[in-house]
Parts: C-alpha cells; sequence; structure tokens
C-alpha cells in the first residue's frame, strides 16, 4: 500500500532542535507515524514534551548545546547504547541574526557557523558511522532558501552562507554514501511562522513585504515542512537522495 510508505515503525529517529517551531512539528510527524524518538535541545520546555506524552509516543528528550564539540558524540553514542541502531537523523537546530556586514564581529560569525553547519557536520560524521554499520540509514538537514537565493530586506549574510553550507554539506554525504543505502536530503523552508521569524516591533513591516514576494502570499506552517520531513525520512522518499526539497510558497521561482 502507497501510505504505507509514509509509515517508519519503531525506527530510532533523532531530532535537534525539537523545542523550536519546525524541529518540533517534525518530531511530531515522526512520533505519530511510529518512531521512536530521541529529541535534543539546548532547553528543555516541559509544555512541549507534555504535548508528545499526551500522544503516547516513545521518545526521549536529552538536554545540550549542540556547538558543543563534544555533544554529538555524546548524543549519538547515547542513542546507540539504548536502541543499538540509528535509523534517521532530523538537524534542525539553528540560529538567525540579521545584522549588517559590516557590524558581524568574528565572535557572532563563529558562533553562528558553530550551531548552523558545525554540528550539522559532527552529527553526520558520528551518525554515518552507525549507519555505515548498518548499510542504511536516513539523514535530513534542515537548510533554508536563504541558502539559495538573498532574501529581502533583512541584512543575513552569515545566516544564508552557513545554510548554503548546509545545502553543500547535504549533496556531498548523499553523493559519498548512496552505494552503503544511507541517503541524505535536506529542506530549504521558506518564510514559517515559528519563533525564529518573530520580528520585533520595528521590523514588523517586513512581514507584508515578505508575504508580496511570496507566490501564494502567505507564511508557512511548521507542519507544512514537517510533511516535507515525514516523506523524504520514510521509504516514500527511497530512491532520493542529494535533494534540496524547498518549501517557501514559491518565493525561490521568482
Amino acid at each position: 500500500m502507497i501510505l504505507d510508505k509514509f509509515k517508519i515503525p519503531n525506527k530510532i529517529a533523532i531530532v535537534t532542535g525539537a523545542m523550536g517551531g519546525n524541529g518540533f512539528a517534525i518530531a511530531d510527524a515522526l512520533g505519530e507515524a511510529g518512531a521512536n524518538l530521541i529529541l535534543t535541545d539546548v532547553k528543555e520546555d516541559n509544555s512541549i514534551l507534555d504535548k508528545l506524552k499526551i500522544k503516547n509516543y516513545s521518545f526521549d528528550f536529552i538536554q545540550g548545546d549542540i556547538a558543543n564539540p563534544d555533544f554529538p558524540e555524546e548524543l549519538i553514542n547515547s542513542t546507540i547504547t539504548k536502541y543499538n541502531s540509528l535509523d534517521i537523523l532530523v538537524n534542525c537546530a539553528g540560529i538567525a541574526a540579521t545584522i549588517e556586514m559590516e557590524n558581524y564581529d568574528d565572535e557572532l560569525l563563529t558562533k553562528m557557523f558553530d550551531v548552523n553547519f558545525k554540528s550539522v557536520f559532527r552529527l553526520c560524521r558520528q551518525s554515518i558511522l552507525q549507519m555505515k554499520n548498518q548499510n542504511s540509514g536516513c539523514i535530513l538537514n534542515i537548510g533554508s532558501m536563504s541558502g539559495i537565493v538573498s532574501n529581502f530586506p533583512q541584512p543575513q549574510v552569515a545566516y544564508n552562507a552557513s545554510k548554503a553550507a548546509v545545502h553543500m554539506l547535504t549533496k556531498s554525504l548523499a553523493s559519498d554514501y548512496a552505494s552503503l543505502n544511507i541517503r541524505v536530503n535536506a529542506i530549504a523552508p521558506g518564510y514559517i511562522k515559528t519563533p525564529m521569524t518573530k520580528l520585533p516591533k520595528e521590523n514588523e513591516h517586513w512581514y507584508a513585504k515578505w508575504n508580496k514576494m511570496t507566490p501564494m502570499g502567505r507564511m508557512g506552517n511548521p507542519e507544512e515542512v514537517a510533511t516535507a520531513a515525514l516523506f523524504l525520512c520514510s521509504k516514500a522518499s527511497s530512491y532520493i537522495t542529494g535533494e534540496i526539497l524547498v518549501v517557501d510558497g514559491g518565493y525561490t521561482s521568482r
């Protein structure tokens, strides 16, 4: 049955940034499809975790800073110790900053790449060791349409560059490990209604500009990212690897 291909019963799935808008929605979708979840974020939010408990999903939460060079190995090892397997890795943790180039100091630049790129690299590196042993696995990186186009009007050069790096990492890994039955894809969301896109009052006029430049005329919802994530993490996309799936309401089509 076609619909059965979207189910992932008992698959072991790590989701980083799980307390955020897209991260939680992806965790919720994977949990509904039957996965055993290992969720992580820099802070624990019991109100969010309670939503998963109500649905009786199988999950663990491991608090940690994804930018800490030691944490990716700790996270993967903890997962393998408990389940002796790792089927799915979703790298969703990320940060953004709207700062003009001339005001972007090295400390901010380092933080942006530590969270948005280096953590993804390290988690992929550690996960692939286990996936090679299994001769199977699925990695999904959350990039951004900002890694494809320079969106307007916010200045975010370092964020854009970090997401472009995630996209190329995705394509490179997909090519390198396809023969080992390891698929690597990415989602490039557009403007999604999450805490990350909540603007301060002085910038709220950007919403109208974002919507005007988006053919569908609106921002997306985290659930619209999550359904794409479930597709790419399931057998429904078994012949897809190295893809950057854009979920942006048509923004990059213009």
